[in-house]
């Protein structure tokens, strides 16, 4: 059951990042927006989880990449925005 509840918590990851990556690339969301770095934060978060119970280091190592670049993203979101309110 449990390993059951770990490939859904991977899988919903795995889907969040692609449909972002589909979303960019039929332009339907900017690669700069909160939504496009929420998606991919997420997707990386669930399968960094899903990593946690069944270990493979290469895909371990690319989704802590993947989380650092959606944080950036985040920050840049948030840094722009904060300067249009000053």
């Amino acid at each position: 059951m449990q390993d059951n509840i770990i490939d859904a918590i991977g899988m919903l990851g795995t889907l969040m990042v692609i449909l972002a990556y589909y979303l960019l690339q039929l332009e339907r969301i900017d690669p700069k927006s909160l939504g496009y770095n929420v998606m991919n934060l997420m997707g990386a978060i669930l399968l960094f989880i899903s990593l946690c119970f069944n270990f493979n280091l290469a895909s371990l190592v690319i989704e802590v990449f993947w989380i650092g670049a959606s944080v950036i993203g985040l920050w840049k979101y948030w840094r722009r925005h904060a300067a249009i309110k000053v």
